[in-house]
Order: structure tokens, then sequence, then C-alpha cells
């Protein structure tokens, strides 16, 4: 009963020849460079994910502080100073009373109300502009980590080839091993590349919703500061 227990474990407890583990230890620099540039790829591209959703999420939590504190002040700065001091939103408040208190020398004979628009512009386009940090590595992963297994399996093929003629066998068991290994490359650079454009789409669709708030925003917020200068 012994021996027959002890056989029928044996499979479960060999060690797999053709996995991770032995295309490391079996591989040469050119393809261990290749495997760390794809765990490179995809360790950055789950952070800027990470990242980016909870830049996504405050900003939305911003919104809605804006909704709630600011309009319901009785000026646009003690609105501004209601808000959090990183939020966007405040941001983009203070860029329209700072437009107002530099409409002077020069910058005086620009009319007040495209002044203050150029002011409230370049704050929602630095806002914008923070939004989309990141997406430009997501969107390269995705579209060169392919080529990059690619390349590795490539590498990997033609050692295994090289190793095949050198030895003169080209039986089943020759032959598995190092193209099961290669092809391996290519797996791993589809598994990096798959969630990175997923993300990419994603993210850039929500960071759309999150600036249609904050032109909204500095929509409605142009229209409150030249209201109160026109009364003053």
């Amino acid at each position: 009963m012994a021996p027959s227990a002890a056989l029928a474990k044996a499979p479960e407890t060999a060690a797999n020849p053709y996995g991770l583990e032995s295309l490391w230890k079996t591989s040469d620099s050119v393809a261990k460079v290749v495997l760390l540039l794809l765990l490179i790829m995809s360790v950055g591209s789950w952070y800027i994910m990470v990242v980016k959703l909870l830049e996504q999420a405050k900003m939305g939590r911003q919104a809605k502080a804006a909704a709630s504190d600011f309009w319901t002040a009785g000026t646009v700065q003690q609105g501004a100073a209601a808000l959090e001091a990183t939020s966007a939103y405040r941001f983009i408040a203070d860029a329209a009373t700072n437009a107002l208190k530099k409409h002077e020398g020069l910058m005086g004979h620009i009319p007040l109300n495209d002044w203050i628009s150029m002011g409230i512009q370049r704050a929602v386009d630095r806002v914008q502009s923070n939004t989309q940090g990141g997406l430009a590595f997501l969107a390269t992963v995705g579209s060169i980590s392919p080529f990059v297994g690619l390349f590795g399996t490539v590498w990997g093929i033609y050692h295994a080839l090289t190793a095949i003629g050198i030895s003169g066998q080209a039986s089943i068991d020759k032959v598995a091993g190092p193209v099961g290994e290669a092809l391996i490359m290519t797996a791993i650079g589809l598994a990096v590349a798959v969630p990175a454009v997923l993300a990419y789409n994603w993210l850039v669709r929500r960071n759309k919703a999150v600036m249609d708030d904050v032109r909204a925003f500095s929509s409605d917020l142009h229209a409150v500061v030249l209201g109160t200068v026109n009364k003053a």
C-alpha cells in the first residue's frame, strides 16, 4: 500500500519543468531583461490604476463640497475659503479672483470679460492636465507590451532551435520544453497589455465625467464673477 500511495502522490509533488521558475533559471540575460521589463510595466500599470481611481474619487468629493459649500457663500473669496486647500475647485476660484487683482497695467487693455475667462480657462487646463497624468504610461504599456513579449518568444525559440540543431535531436521532449517556455513570454505580454488597455479606456471615460463637472463650475463661476464686478 505504501509504495502505491507514494507513486500516486508523485505527480502532484513533482516540479513543473516548463514553468516560470524553469524559464527564469534556464533563460539568458536578454530573456531575463524582457521578463523584468514586463514586470515593471505591469507593476507600474496597476500602481497608476489605483492612484488615478483615488484621485478621481477625491475630485468627486470635491465637486460635491463645491456644490454644497461654495455657492452658498456670500462672496467668491468666502466660497473658496470654505473649500479644501488642495481642491481643484478652490484652485479655479482663486484663479478667478487673482485675475481681477491683476487686471492692471498692460493687462488692463484686455477686456475684463476676456481676461477673467482666460484666467479661469488656464486653471481648468491645469486641472485637466493633472487628471491625465499617468494615462500616457498606460497607453504605452498597452501598445508595446505584446511586442515585448513577442520579442522574448522569438528570442527563446531561436535559442531553442539553435540548441536542437547543435544536439542533432528533434524529439518532442527536446522541442516542447524550450518552445513552451518561449511562448510563455507572449502570454505574459498579453497579460500585461489587456489590463492596461481596459484601464486606460475606463479612466479616460471617468476623466471626461470629472472634467464635465469642472467646466460646468468654471462657467458658472465666470458668470458670478462678472456679475459681482458689474454690481460694484
